[in-house]
């Protein structure tokens, strides 16, 4: 089934979602759900599975935007305005996402050169873990250069933030507005200083009715956050629907153009004296992909933690043999 979103973009709504396990799939319902996409194509080493989820979506095309559903392989990703890629290998039990960076790195120096092959002009959006080390990886192979390369990031880890606190303070979700930042994963971190209720200062926040939040709730919240992926790992082998309309979100951005404000992960360029690799800070969101970050404001606390996270993430790349320099593409 063909037919055309809604948003008027004026570009091809053809999206590729590369890699069709419990994350690819529910990508793909969300996108479908939100009418992001005139055309959305599975592609996965296994195509009897990319088939069997093709055809459970289509089965549900009357309830949806008009959409076209179909699998493929990564030739097929010509004309994608947007190629997703969920493959590699998952999260285990009692491991962390930088365990998985040797295996998943060498999956992706084939990967993306053959996507840039296909689809040279496409935005990639990584949603593989470890996120930040593949984003750079695919950031220095991808002919796009690192503003049409962007990870999925923190902005997930932003809205456990977000939903943690509204939950503690009892406030509306929406109207929280607050980053988690840096690596997704355990050396992230929370900018309180900028975390706002409304249009009031979270730490100037005060209402009979609603709590303050304490140093004891600041610590819990943040420790909920970084722990959220590995307890529902733990129980049911994967999170995907959490992260599914997380990826939506930035499809979401990229194809309105809306010069959206999301924490994704992007490559540094000399920016704040941090190394480059590519990490999660506030960054404008539009259908060029993803801007240098922005310059929000962090206490010297925060800064500190920016830079240790930064770290964590070199020395990974470094210890895997895959530092995000020229020696990577040769």
């Amino acid at each position: 089934m063909t037919g055309s979103a809604s948003q008027g973009t004026g570009s091809s709504g053809r999206i590729a979602i590369i890699g069709v396990g419990s994350v690819g799939a529910t990508v793909a319902y969300a996108v479908m759900l939100r009418g992001l996409a005139t055309e959305i194509i599975l592609i996965d080493a296994n195509a009897d599975k990319a088939e069997a989820e093709a055809k459970d979506l289509n089965h549900g095309l009357r309830f949806v935007p008009s959409v076209r559903i179909r699998t493929g392989t990564v030739a097929d990703c010509v004309g994608a305005e947007i190629v997703i890629v969920t493959a590699g290998a998952k999260q285990k039990p009692d491991q962390t996402r930088l365990d998985l960076t040797q295996t998943n790195t060498a999956i992706f120096r084939e990967l993306v050169p053959a996507i840039g092959a296909a689809a040279p002009d496409a935005i990639l959006l990584v949603v593989s873990n470890p996120v930040d080390v593949l984003t750079c990886v695919a950031s220095r192979l991808h002919v796009g250069g690192p503003q049409r390369v962007l990870g999925s990031g923190t902005v997930l880890d932003s809205s456990r933030f977000v939903t943690l606190i509204a939950d503690r303070i009892g406030v509306s979700v929406h109207n929280v507005h607050a980053y988690i930042v840096g690596e997704h994963g355990e050396s992230e971190l929370p900018l309180w200083s900028s975390a706002h209720i409304g249009n009031i200062p979270l730490s100037e926040f005060r209402s009979p009715q609603h709590p303050v939040l304490t140093v004891r709730d600041r610590s819990e919240i943040v420790a909920k956050v970084r722990s959220a992926a590995a307890e529902i790992i733990a129980v049911k082998g994967a999170t995907n629907w959490a992260v599914g309309l997380a990826t939506a979100r930035i499809v979401e951005a990229i194809r309105r153009d809306e010069n959206a404000v999301l924490t994704v992960s992007r490559r540094f360029e000399n920016d704040w004296d941090i190394p480059q690799v590519c990490l999660s800070m506030p960054c404008i969101v539009n259908r060029n992909g993803a801007e240098r970050p922005l310059p929000i404001p962090l206490d010297e606390v925060e800064f500190s933690g920016l830079r240790h996270s930064a770290e964590v993430l070199l020395q990974a790349c470094e210890s895997a043999g895959t530092w995000c320099g020229l020696a990577l593409c040769e």
